[in-house]
């Protein structure tokens, strides 16, 4: 084949690309009566007959349902915990990878309005936290106040055992209460 050839297959072969691709894509992945039905309640959205509401629900009764994985009590969602940020009280931050951990790291101690929000200097990862009218104890443990104290991704069980000692260390030696 010379080049001519090839130059006239070109545009083709990537149209032919460009198609597989939005097809495989873009188009929807269940054309037609394939496509499972609405939830109840969606027939009376646009307008459906109590007959087609009726199959609906019917359908809808026929699914298993799903059980609640972490089934919390109303009571342990809603229940207020008080934050003394004054006495001995630390917020430990557990960051837990791929799920915006260091965004919201980042935003608790750049964003929040406090009495004496924490002091991040220009170029450095770490800020420092400290309590209002104290100098060397902080009130938040986390990467970006204390840096990766307990190593890189501690998870619950290597905080709890790591934090006192490392509190400690920082020179604030009255926060050994975890919560």
């Amino acid at each position: 084949m010379d080049e001519r050839s090839n130059r006239w297959l070109l545009p083709p072969l990537l149209a032919l690309l460009f198609l597989l691709i939005v097809y495989q894509y873009v188009w929807p992945a269940c054309p037609g009566a394939a496509c499972p039905r609405r939830p109840p309640g969606s027939a009376a959205r646009r307008g459906g007959g109590p007959a087609e509401r009726q199959e609906e629900e019917e359908e809808a009764a026929a699914l298993p349902r799903l059980a609640a994985k972490f089934p919390f009590a109303r009571g342990e969602l809603c229940r207020r915990v008080r934050f003394d940020m004054r006495g001995r009280d630390v917020i430990v931050f557990l960051h837990i990878q791929k799920t915006g951990g260091t965004t919201f790291g980042r935003h608790l101690v750049r964003n929040i309005h406090l009495e004496q929000p924490c002091y991040c200097r220009a170029g450095q990862k770490k800020c420092a936290c400290h309590r209002p009218g104290g100098d060397k104890d902080t009130w938040l443990f986390s990467r970006f106040s204390t840096g990766w104290s307990c190593g890189l991704h501690a998870d619950w069980t290597e905080l709890t055992s790591c934090v006192p000692a490392a509190m400690e260390r920082r020179g604030c030696a009255g926060n050994r209460t975890l919560r």
